[in-house]
């Protein structure tokens, strides 16, 4: 939980000061780093530093990094080796868990993402709407954004899809929205967006592929993945409100 918290920083600091924010001693670290499958807390940091550049990395950096050869890694392998990975770690509990708060009728749910993952709120949001009530997705300027955590409280559920390089203003609106007690959901990438430390599930799609550009469509299963098992999980619910649609188109 402190690594996921203050992830990677806590990480690149001593063995002392990690345990000492972990309030746990040095030995159990280097347990816990061995159990991650590393040699030595050197090579646990060398691995984080890995991972700290490939966040900062912009679509420029990654264009102009050398392209695999025609045949090595296509994008279409590169997109379903991707849904792989995401759903090896994944696990039909944790959409389940999830689709049950996004369930809680008393629940106002509320989607959110940034400057490429926005349409995949606005997509989960379009359907979650039809499935039950009190589905908003929040779009438009970041002020506005904002003022609706006014209406936001303990039994609510907030949605934030975020990827690299990740939104300051997200990272804001979930530190806000986490003071007042909403229940959030992140989605993001494997390098895991900071607002990882304000959620309650956190969903790590895989998105790196032979591009400039991140790959979002293992974010976009996953979203219909959880809109399925909440439509399965409301089944009378919602049948009854998309008949009561159909009366009224």
């Amino acid at each position: 939980h402190t690594l996921v918290a203050n992830y990677p920083v806590i990480g690149l600091k001593t063995v002392a000061d990690f345990s000492q924010a972990a309030g746990v001693s040095s030995p159990t670290i280097l347990r816990f780093v061995a159990r991650l499958g590393f040699q030595n807390y050197p090579e646990f940091q060398g691995a984080l530093q890995d991972e700290l550049a490939a966040q900062l990395q912009s679509p420029l950096s990654r264009g102009t990094a050398p392209r695999p050869a025609s045949g090595d890694a296509p994008m279409l392998e590169a997109v379903i080796d991707n849904l792989r990975e995401t759903f090896r770690h994944v696990s039909q509990k944790q959409i389940g868990e999830i689709a049950s708060l996004i369930a809680n009728p008393r629940a106002k749910i509320f989607l959110a993402g940034g400057r490429f993952t926005d349409p995949i709120a606005r997509y989960a949001a379009a359907h979650m709407s039809i499935i039950r009530p009190d589905v908003f997705h929040l779009a438009g300027q970041e002020s506005h954004w904002r003022d609706r955590l006014v209406d936001m409280g303990k039994r609510d559920v907030l949605l934030i899809f975020d990827i690299r390089r990740y939104q300051e203003s997200l990272l804001h609106f979930a530190e806000k929205a986490n003071q007042r007690g909403v229940q959030t959901v992140l989605f993001t990438d494997q390098w895991l967006s900071p607002i990882a430390r304000f959620a309650r599930h956190v969903v790590a799609g895989r998105t790196s592929v032979p591009s400039a550009w991140d790959s979002s469509a293992s974010l976009f299963v996953v979203a219909e993945t959880l809109i399925g098992a909440l439509t399965a999980k409301l089944e009378a619910e919602s049948a009854t409100r998309m008949a009561e649609m159909e009366r009224l188109r």
